[in-house]
């Protein structure tokens, strides 16, 4: 869902919320469009990333550890790339 925030206030608040409720040594996993993924879903504007721009929208706290891409196929036989991101918080 963090494509749908397309404000840079809306994806300050949610990255402040995970870094407020995960604890040091805990794991982060975010999945988002990826740079080849759909401008629009469901009528909605998004945001596509890659794993530097994800992460940077995140405090220095999280550390990425690993990124994969991925195609995913819609029920209407489109496909979609999404990005998953694994950040451990230091």
């Amino acid at each position: 869902m963090f494509h749908f925030l397309t404000g840079e206030e809306q994806r300050a608040g949610y990255a402040r919320q995970v870094a407020r409720v995960v604890k040091q040594g805990g794991y982060v996993l975010v999945s988002t469009f990826g740079p080849e993924g759909p401008t629009k879903c469901s009528g909605l504007e998004v945001v596509r990333y890659d794993a530097e721009s994800l992460h940077a929208e995140f405090s220095v706290r999280f550390r990425l550890l690993e990124s994969l891409k991925e195609l995913h196929e819609t029920p209407f036989g489109t496909t979609q790339q999404f990005l998953y991101c694994l950040c451990r918080v230091e």
